[in-house]
């Protein structure tokens, strides 16, 4: 099954298709740990990205093009992946036409929400695992949002490899709200790309990770039955 994994910024794309992928027993690609690899060992694409990442800006599409196209032709690719954070432009989604995408995931929640996720957001350094500290309980348009802590067992210290914890550069309200922006304008439009094309699958993401985790898989189940 290949899926692609839709949402704004700090919505929880990676949290989700990491439990998803396992369930599945597929790939998870997130072009963040790719570009976080790149970031820790310094290299010279880790330095453009960087330079991007500082202005709150998307990584241009023939840099992430260029990357995922490399990436999904590794054997691991073959029995089916889920894509997060790709793609979100839609020269991006054009050169993914080679790949025959069954569903794409859209995760929703409001920007209140959105902008609170991310400043507590917490990430291994070591193993990319990610954390929460924030824990929420609030009610917007009538619709209750519940957001427990995911945060670690000892703080500041991963609980899969003992690493330490990192605040994303890019992770404070105000870059938080340019990526919105700049989510709205260029990534929106990949869902009108898509549109008839392919099934989507809509989740107001309302209930702590397993709970959520379990809506998702219920959704998922029709179309694995198709296949």
């Amino acid at each position: 099954m290949k899926i692609i994994m839709f949402g704004p910024p700090g919505v929880g794309k990676g949290t989700y298709s990491s439990r998803i992928a396992q369930k599945l027993g597929i790939v998870n690609i997130s072009t963040g740990d790719i570009f976080r690899e790149h970031l820790d060992r310094g290299t010279e694409l880790g330095r453009r990205i960087e330079s991007y990442m500082k202005k709150g800006k998307l990584v241009p599409d023939e840099i992430v093009a260029n990357i995922m196209r490399r990436r999904l032709t590794q054997k691991d690719c073959e029995g089916g992946f889920i894509l997060d954070g790709y793609p979100r432009t839609v020269t991006q989604a054009m050169a993914l036409e080679d790949e025959k995408i069954d569903v794409i995931i859209t995760l929703i929640v409001p920007d209140e929400i959105l902008i609170a996720k991310c400043v507590a957001r917490r990430i291994c350094k070591d193993c990319g695992e990610i954390y929460n500290i924030l824990n929420l309980d609030r009610t917007i348009e009538d619709v209750r949002y519940v957001v427990p802590s995911m945060s670690p067992q000892i703080e500041k210290k991963c609980d899969k490899c003992g690493g330490g914890l990192i605040q994303r550069i890019d992770d404070n309200p105000q870059m938080i709200k340019t990526r919105l922006e700049i989510y709205r304008e260029q990534s929106k439009p990949v869902v009108k790309y898509y549109h008839g094309r392919i099934q989507f699958i809509e989740i107001n993401m309302t209930g702590a990770v397993n709970l959520m985790v379990n809506v998702i898989m219920e959704k998922l189940t029709p179309i694995l039955n198709k296949l």
